[in-house]
């Protein structure tokens, strides 16, 4: 402990100070001007003095010296100024907890106070103390963060008006939508209301909030390529007085997002989207940990096998392959020097395409690598698929996955989801829509007659026995494939695909399932949850079973 109960820093006349500390400790090292100068991690006593005199120094509003504590002074005191100046935080208490080796934890309060209207805020930090090299000084290592966890690189707290009125976002039925009832539309509702505050007719309230910093080329609420936008929506964190808000109508199903939320709680990393293929509406969308990224519509991760849908379009398109004609399924394939095999090395002797794509053979795609161009698949994804064209134009940030024009070994890893490959759970329920539907419709969560937006569309269709072959292909592994448990009794208009994606540094790899029924389709992927059929199978499973 910081103190024998954890002391407490506070402004003002009698508060309790700490002394001031640079904790420059003794040990071994180099010297400077003869004098010996620390080195190694700072000790705990020196951890508690730092932090002490730092939290003291912010407290009493001494941001020069607090600046000072800081690996960084120069960034630290335009962040604890505007602590002041821009959110109008005074009266900070910075009540110090155990130490963990150099992190010391605290928890912050002070009063929000702007035109004649206060709000206390409380909130929990973290510091860091780390030692300077050239002197062996300990300072407290600076980031954003240290101001509140909130905060990254460039953004800033600031009281005002906020720059968005308030919305109230529904569902298609017109049930409000809420973080409370649906923790995982958290940082949708936030980009909802950022793109659409004005829109929906509302006014802005005064709130403290989290401004993010711009950032060049990023999209924007799903804007389209080029955009100059900000990388994440801002964030309210207390309202002083509230706005009027406007009624913002979404796609969302009040009914299947429960179901969402409730699949995704039940496992660590999964999330899921489910989408209407008749129209391209977002029904749902839900992950895991609903606070932190929306690895839903905005995740980059190798797809594994769930790719094949997309790769044998493109072989059935080419007369590659063939529903019923035998394709070779080989144990082992090489091709640009990399030697590619089966999940426990299996083959398949004489066996038809069917048989390959349902029990989801690797090298019965990787013997095809020769005979394709460098950017076959890549436009077949964009082309039929609307992929990797960074134009869709959901209503919230998304990334729209990305199929890299590759040569060689990569190329071919890129047939089976890997490679440079990169999709997310939206751009793969797509995926089993655009094959349920016949065509790509890009999906949206708000109709884009709200703002006049355009909507992505395919450059070309796939023909008609294309199609057709593609369902059956799907058909099969749904019922005696892959994926015959997840899709057991869900009737017979359906269709799935099950995947699995090696990742370095992991013990097991990503589990990947998609899946269409009905005029529904769903996509999930459960990190570090292995074979798709087993981890991501179950939570699309309960998706189309819930969408009746």
């Amino acid at each position: 402990m910081l103190g024998a109960a954890g002391a407490v820093v506070v402004c003002g006349v009698g508060a309790a100070a700490f002394a001031l500390s640079g904790g420059s400790g003794s040990g071994g090292g180099s010297t400077v001007d003869e004098k010996p100068v620390a080195s190694g991690p700072p000790k705990p006593a020196e951890v508690r003095s730092t932090a002490r005199a730092f939290l003291t120094a912010w407290a009493e509003g001494d941001t020069t010296r607090a600046a000072a504590l800081t690996d960084d002074p120069a960034a630290a005191k335009k962040a604890l100024t505007s602590y002041r100046e821009d959110a109008h935080l005074t009266k900070p208490r910075l009540t110090p907890g155990r130490r963990a080796g150099a992190d010391v934890p605290f928890k912050a309060a002070a009063t929000v106070s702007y035109e004649g209207k206060s709000k206390a805020l409380a909130y929990a930090s973290e510091l860091t103390v780390v030692r300077r090299k050239s002197d062996g000084k300990t300072l407290v290592g600076w980031e954003p963060s240290v101001v509140h966890p909130d905060l990254k690189q460039g953004d800033r707290l600031v009281t005002g008006e906020a720059g968005d009125p308030p919305i109230k976002a529904v569902d298609r039925d017109g049930a409000e939508l809420t973080a409370a009832k649906y923790p995982s539309l958290g940082t949708v509702l936030d980009g909802l209301r950022e793109r659409y505050g004005k829109k929906a007719g509302g006014k802005a309230g005064v709130e403290l909030r989290v401004v993010r910093a711009e950032k060049a080329g990023t999209k924007k609420g799903g804007a389209g390529k080029g955009d100059d936008a900000k990388s994440a929506p801002d964030k309210t964190l207390l309202t002083l007085s509230p706005g009027t808000p406007g009624t913002l109508k979404t796609t969302f199903d009040g009914s299947l997002q429960s179901a969402a939320e409730r699949e995704t709680a039940k496992r660590k990393r999964a999330s899921v989207v489910v989408v209407k293929p008749s129209t391209g509406e977002i029904l749902a969308a839900a992950n895991s940990a609903p606070a932190g990224f929306n690895t839903a519509f905005q995740g980059s991760i190798a797809p594994g096998s769930t790719m094949k849908v997309v790769s044998a379009s493109m072989l059935l398109e080419k007369k590659l392959a063939g529903v019923d004609k035998k394709h070779p399924c080989p144990k082992y394939e090489t091709y640009g020097g990399w030697k590619f095999q089966n999940d426990d090395k299996f083959q398949i002797k004489g066996g038809t395409f069917r048989a390959s794509f349902a029990r989801s053979c690797n090298t019965a795609f990787i013997s095809q690598a020769k005979k394709l161009e460098d950017d076959s698949l890549t436009r077949q994804a964009q082309e039929v698929f609307g992929l990797g064209r960074d134009n869709w134009s959901i209503g919230v940030s998304s990334f729209d996955g990305a199929v890299p024009v590759q040569s060689d070994a990569q190329m071919a890893a890129s047939l089976i989801g890997q490679g440079g490959v990169r999709m997310n759970p939206l751009n793969m329920a797509s995926v089993s829509a655009t094959v349920k539907s016949g065509t790509f419709r890009q999906p949206y969560l708000v109709s884009p007659d709200i703002d006049d937006r355009k909507l992505a569309t395919a450059t070309r269709k796939m023909s008609g026995s294309t199609v057709a072959a593609l369902r059956e292909l799907m058909h099969y592994t749904a019922v005696a494939g892959t994926a015959a448990k997840p899709m057991s009794g869900l009737g017979s208009d359906m269709g799935a695909k099950t995947g699995s994606a090696e990742v370095d540094g992991q013990k097991k790899p990503n589990g990947w399932f998609t899946a269409y029924r009905g005029d529904l389709a769903s996509a999930a992927v459960v990190q570090e949850g292995g074979h798709g059929g087993d981890s991501a199978g179950p939570v699309v499973r309960a998706m189309l079973r819930a969408g009746g």
